[in-house]
Parts: structure tokens; sequence; C-alpha cells
């Protein structure tokens, strides 16, 4: 059975290696061996019968009202010129010095990935607008195609960010079924809020390596930026800076401040940054009624592909654990040496090889609800190993070859820019977040120490 179980998850990978669709993959191929497995009488359909309670826990998930709320703030912001805005602003603020235009890619990239979240939107405006002045004057393709598809992924690690609030969904499950494996019948609960407030340090760690490494490039390598020309000046007012950071960071404050505050929760604060996006919209004179079709539009898009994948995805989990799949990791894992963390390295490690192939989505809802219980019974922090998880699969939008950064960028950069130079520009960033991924490893306590003192 256990056999059985690993030929499941390798046929549903070479599956979305293939390109078929994950969530019918996901649920079709389980079928499939649910049907097979009931022929050769190894396995037991009265599995399937938890299927339509799990659709109903599904349905009834007030965390998961958060995912279309986010993602309409995200989509509207994005087309309500704020990246232009921030661009415009933060080139003239560091347009003087060398390498500026590449500082202000990262920190543009940081404030949309705290205001929108979305990481294909991010790499695709900043790819339109900044890509080609940063060619036109000079700066190495590598080192521009690299900043960009890095700063665009700062969405799925710094909050609000989509793949926390399916992380906490997950994990959620995960460790309330690891404390009733323990025999623990008062269950604690991790939440979404717990993740977002634990990602905020390794986010902001992330940008300053990010901005770090570049800063090296422009003293070591000052080729690859060079400084510029005498007529830009690089001269930005106040009122010019005041008018392009505020509206961003006042709904940075409305969102994340009302959740580390306490006063609302991750999906209350959704809707406060859906309307303040709909707000940012009117100021900027951007809201239109065919405006706001569009976004619903591209909203009830990613919505219903999320929860199509996390239906699939659920099915999948069920016939696995039907074929005893679910003992075989737990077996394999704690019989690794150096214990929980010789299990967290390999699944860290299977998680990143995953990367190069399969979607952060997938990986979330097929590999997590089947690891995540068992770490969590070896006792590692629920929170610390989300904001793990969540950096890995960061990484996975940045690994070729089928990093969606890359493609995001591709579809805009000009012909003079090489795929392979893509290719080599991520690769310092990579390092960058395995080694932020290494850090976490040993002082936990840059994820846990703000949610500690959050909720003294």
């Amino acid at each position: 059975m256990e056999w059985m179980a690993f030929a499941l998850f390798l046929t549903v990978v070479l599956f979305l290696m293939a390109g078929f669709p994950v969530a019918f993959t996901l649920s079709g191929v389980a079928l499939a061996f649910a049907w097979i497995g009931a022929l050769t009488g190894s396995f037991d359909l009265i599995f399937l019968d938890a299927f339509p309670s799990r659709l109903y826990g599904i349905m009834t998930n007030q965390t998961l009202l958060a995912v279309p709320l986010f993602v309409f703030m995200g989509v509207m912001l994005e087309r309500s010129k704020l990246a232009e805005e921030l661009l415009e602003t933060m080139g003239g603020l560091f347009g003087k010095y060398r390498g500026g235009l590449a500082f202000s890619v990262i920190i543009v990239g940081m404030l949309l990935a705290a205001s929108t979240g979305i990481v294909g939107a991010t790499v695709v405006t900043m790819g339109l607008l900044s890509l080609p002045t940063m060619l036109k004057r000079g700066y190495d393709p590598k080192l521009a195609t690299g900043a960009i598809c890095a700063s665009g992924t700062l969405g799925q690690i710094i909050p609000p960010s989509i793949i926390l609030v399916l992380l906490g969904d997950v994990l959620s499950a995960a460790y309330q079924q690891a404390q009733l494996n323990q025999g623990i019948y008062s269950p604690k609960t991790v939440s979404v809020g717990d993740l977002f407030i634990g990602a905020v340090i390794p986010g902001l760690i992330l940008v300053v390596l990010y901005l770090a490494w570049i800063a090296a490039l422009a003293y070591f390598k000052p080729a690859t930026m060079p400084p510029p020309d005498d007529n830009s000046n690089g001269k930005v007012g106040l009122l010019n800076i005041l008018a392009a950071l505020l509206p961003p960071l006042l709904l940075i404050v409305a969102v994340l401040g009302s959740i580390i505050a306490g006063i609302a929760t991750p999906t209350e604060a959704a809707s406060v940054g859906a309307v303040g996006a709909m707000i940012l919209a009117i100021i900027n004179r951007q809201f239109t009624l065919e405006r706001l079709k569009e976004v619903m539009r591209t909203t009830t898009r990613v919505t219903s592909m999320v929860f199509m994948i996390l239906i699939g995805a659920r099915l999948f989990s069920l016939v696995f654990r039907g074929f005893g799949g679910d003992d075989a990791v737990h077996e394999i894992l704690t019989s690794l040496p150096a214990g929980a963390f010789g299990a967290m390295v390999a699944v860290m490690a299977l998680m990143f090889v995953l990367g190069f192939v399969l979607d952060f989505i997938e990986i979330t809802f097929v590999i997590v609800p089947i690891v995540g219980p068992v770490l969590l019974t070896m006792g590692l922090d629920p929170v610390w190993l989300g904001i793990m998880i969540a950096i890995n699969l960061q990484t996975s939008f940045l690994t070729p070859p089928f990093g969606f950064a890359l493609f995001y960028l591709r579809g805009v950069a000009p012909e003079s820019v090489n795929t392979s130079d893509i290719y080599r520009g991520v690769a310092p960033f990579i390092i960058i977040q395995l080694i932020a991924l290494a850090a976490l490893a040993i002082w936990p306590k840059l994820v846990t120490w703000l949610p500690s003192l959050v909720y003294s």
C-alpha cells in the first residue's frame, strides 16, 4: 500500500511537469488510483466518504475568505498606477548614485509586496517601466533582470501574502492533527495573523541582503552599473516623496497594523485593504466602472483557480492517506539521522528541488499536508516552520526553468535580453534566499521573537 502511495505522488508530479491542469490532475489521478486500489484490494473506498465533509470545510472556512479580498486589493492597486509613481519617485531619489536604479527597484518591490502581494503584476510592471531605463544607462542585463525578478518575489514573504494565507490554513490543520496524534485533545491553533507577524523580520532581512548585494557589486564591479550621466540630477522634492509614499504606507499600516494590534483578523484586514485600494484608485483618478469589472473578473479567475486546486488537493490527500502514505512518510522522516533537524533539512531540500518544476500552490497543497503533521509532531514551532516553507517557496519563483518570475519578465523584456541573462541574473539572489533560510534555521528567534512580543 505504501508503494501505491508513492506511485500516486510520482504520477501526479509527472503529469504536472507535462503541463496538465493542476486541479484536474490532482483529483483525476487520485480517483484513478483509488479505483485501481479498490480493484486490487489495497484501498478502501470508505475513505472517499470523508470528501463531502472536506468540501464543506472549505466552503465554511472564514480564513480562506481573505484570498479573494487580498487578490482584489492587489489587482486594484496594480491598475491604480501605484508602481509607476513609486518607481519615478525612488528613481529620482537614488538616481544620482551608482546603482541607484537597482536600489530603487528593490525598495519599490518591497513596498509593492506589502501593498499588493502579487508577484506577476510586480515583475511585469517593473520590467516594463525600469528594465529599458536600466539597459539604456548601461546596466549589466544580468544584474537588471535579476534585481527585478528578486524584488518581485518579495510579495511571497512580506505580508499580506497570498501564500501565507494558504499556508496558514494548511498549517493550522496540520498543527491540530499533530497535537491529536500526541494525545492533546484541546489543541492550540496557529493563524494567518501569526504567520504575517512572523514574516515581517525575515522579509526585511531579505530586502537588506538584496540591497547589500547590489552595494557590493557597485563597489567591487562598478562596470555592471555605470553612474548616471550629467543630465540626471536625481533631485526630488519632499512633497513628491510624501505623495508617492504616503498612500501605500497608510494602506500597509491599515492592513498589517490592524492585525498586529489585534484590532482585526486577517480576513477583516483584507476587506479593509480592498476598500483602501479602491479609495487610492479614486484618488489617482484611475477608478472607473469598466476597470472595476476588469478587476473583479481577474479576482474571480485567480480565486477560482486557487479553490479548484485546493479541492483537488483535498481529494489527493484522502487517497494518499488511504494508501498509508502518511504513515510511510512519518516512518521515513523519523528514521533520518539528527532527528527533527535531519527531517527538516530533508523536507526543505525536497521542496527546493520540486520548486524547479512545480508551482508554489501545488507544493503548498500537496507536500505541506503530508509532511507538516510529521514535522510538527517532532516539536517544531509552527510559525517558524511556516516561514521557512514560505521563503523556500519564494525561491521556486526564481529557479529555472519554470520559475514564474522568469516567465513574467521574459514576456516583457526586450529581445536584446537573452533568456540566459535572466537565468544567470537570478542565481545570486537564489543563493541569498538559501543564506536567509540558513540564518532562520540557526536563529529561529528571527521568526518567533516578534509574534511572542506581540502576543505577550
